[in-house]
Parts: C-alpha cells; sequence; structure tokens
C-alpha cells in the first residue's frame, strides 16, 4: 500500500519525490533508506528520491537538484539561459540555481548563488523548472561574461522575442542601485550594438514613442542648430516653429568632468542662439514619463 502512493506521488514529477512528499504519504526516513538499499528508489541529492528505472538524463538531473534544494529557488545564469535557448548556450551539469541570501545550501559540484531578492517580475517557469526570466537572466550574465558573448546572448533573447527592449530596460532602472553587479557591463553592451547598428538609441525611440502617445508634435532628430568653438552643435530634437530643444542623456549616470564641460560648452551655445533647450536622463524618461511629457507640452505650449 505504501510503494503504490509512493507511485503515485512520483507520478507526473518524472519519476521524482521530495522527502517531504515521502513522509506526506507514510514514510519514515528510516523506510526511506530501505528502499534505496533495496533498490526500490534511487538518492540524487539529500532530500529528493527518483524511482529505479526512471533513468536521470541532463533534464531529470536538474530538476532533482532543484527538488533537492527545495524552497524559495530558481535555476539562473549559464542553466537559465540555456533553458530560455540563449544562442551560444546548453543544458550541462554544474548547474546555476540561486536562492535566498538567508539560506546556506551547498550541493558540489553545482554553483548555488545568493539574491538579497528575487522579486515575482523575474521568476518564471520552463516546463516545470523554476527559473529566472529572459530579462534577469541577461543582466546576471553580464556580471560574467565576455561582452561578445552577452550581446550574441541579448540579440538572440531580443530576436526570438523572450525579452523587449522596452521591458529590459525597465528591468535596469529598477535594479540599478540594488546590488545587482551586472547592469552596468550589460548597458555597455547595449550601447555598442546600438553604435553598430546606426540610427536612433533606444532611449530616442523612446521619447519619440512618449511624444505621439500624448499627441504632441513630431520633433525633428538630429538637427545643428548652434556652434560651440569650430563644431557644429548636433541636438536630440527640436519642436519645428519653437526654440524648445530636448537632449536625453543616454544610459550612464555619472559624468567625467571633461564631459560635463563639453555638455555645459554645448548648453551654453544652445542658449546663445535664443533656443530653449531642456535635457532628460535615462530614468526620467524611463521611470517618470509622464513628467517628462508635461515639461514637454508646456514648454512648446
Amino acid at each position: 500500500m505504501i510503494n503504490r502512493r509512493l507511485v503515485s506521488a512520483a507520478t507526473g514529477q518524472l519519476g521524482a519525490l521530495t522527502r517531504e512528499q515521502a513522509h506526506a504519504v507514510g514514510l519514515t526516513d528510516e523506510q526511506l533508506r530501505r528502499r534505496v538499499q533495496s533498490g526500490i528508489l534511487t538518492q540524487p541529492g539529500p532530500n529528493v528520491f527518483r524511482l529505479t528505472g526512471a533513468l536521470p538524463d541532463v533534464d531529470r538531473a536538474l530538476r532533482d537538484l532543484v527538488a533537492d534544494v527545495g524552497g524559495d529557488v530558481v535555476a539562473s545564469r549559464y542553466t537559465a539561459a540555456a533553458l530560455h535557448g540563449f544562442d551560444g548556450y546548453r543544458l550541462v551539469a554544474p548547474f546555476d540555481l540561486t536562492i535566498g541570501r538567508h539560506r546556506q545550501v551547498r550541493r558540489t559540484p553545482h554553483r548555488i548563488h545568493t539574491a538579497v531578492s528575487m522579486p515575482t517580475i523575474d521568476r518564471g517557469e520552463i516546463d516545470g523548472v523554476p527559473v529566472t526570466r529572459a530579462a534577469r537572466t541577461l543582466i546576471d550574465l553580464a556580471r560574467h561574461e565576455s561582452p561578445e558573448q552577452l550581446t550574441v546572448a541579448l540579440d538572440s533573447a531580443l530576436r526570438d522575442r523572450l525579452v523587449t527592449e522596452t521591458s529590459l530596460h525597465r528591468r535596469i532602472v529598477d535594479l540599478r542601485g540594488k546590488g545587482v553587479h551586472g547592469v552596468p557591463r550589460l548597458v555597455e553592451v547595449i550601447e555598442g550594438a546600438e553604435i553598430a547598428r546606426g540610427g536612433h538609441s533606444w532611449l530616442e525611440r523612446e521619447f519619440l514613442r512618449l511624444c505621439a502617445d500624448a499627441g504632441l508634435p513630431r520633433p525633428t532628430a538630429q538637427m545643428v542648430l548652434a556652434r560651440r568653438g569650430d563644431r557644429l552643435v548636433r541636438v536630440d530634437f527640436h519642436f519645428p516653429g519653437t526654440r524648445v530643444v530636448v537632449e536625453v542623456l543616454g544610459y550612464r549616470w555619472h559624468r567625467s568632468p571633461a564631459s560635463l564641460q563639453r555638455d555645459t560648452e554645448r548648453l551654453n551655445a544652445l542658449v546663445a542662439q535664443g533656443l530653449q533647450p531642456y535635457q532628460f536622463t535615462y530614468n526620467q524618461v524611463t521611470a517618470s514619463p509622464d513628467d517628462v511629457i508635461q515639461q514637454v507640452r508646456c514648454a512648446i505650449a
């Protein structure tokens, strides 16, 4: 009778069950040990068991590890990249899992990472395995991968519509300054990819979208409107028929003294031409778009 309950509990889980599930159907730890010794069960980890004959492969090995670690756990980093199907990754052991910072778990040779928090927006599931979503996976990979490999992963995630540019930038803004170390390196890769493609950056396209959604007149992009010494001053946007100029300040959040001086000189040159320049940061455009649009609307009224 107990063995039938054991089989029933493991059905639908590729023949695996946790120690807690075994206890729930009436098996004690001693009874579990005897079934392992007799060959009825195998024990891939301290807290997970598998019916003999359910031969483990790499997918099942990952499921066993997740079940064994238990609790609040997600597949992450290289393992998550493989599960999502990012180009350049395949599912192989040792696996990467992330758990809460308060837990201390080791499962050699696997890599068990910790995180202060893993909000719901960063969690997903693939074939029953809890996993970090594509945007969070890219951010976590960025801390360790080369720019070349990260670019490949980013392009494949966008191509396969696992993430959109907008959702990725939202997560960058939300996770900035929260101890997630991959954010700055991912931003550098995004910038490099945009330069290689040419044309508008995502931030410039986002500003144009905000203007269109708000019913504002479409500004002219990349216009030369002033001179700074012997150099022309090109602005991101100018609203025709007005003196209003808008600059969006890219992804980087810290300016060097040299870049600050250049920006100040450019701004002064625009003012000297009788123009009315506005500057909006990456964070303002992405996190406070209504405030940005309201300022622009008032300026061009």
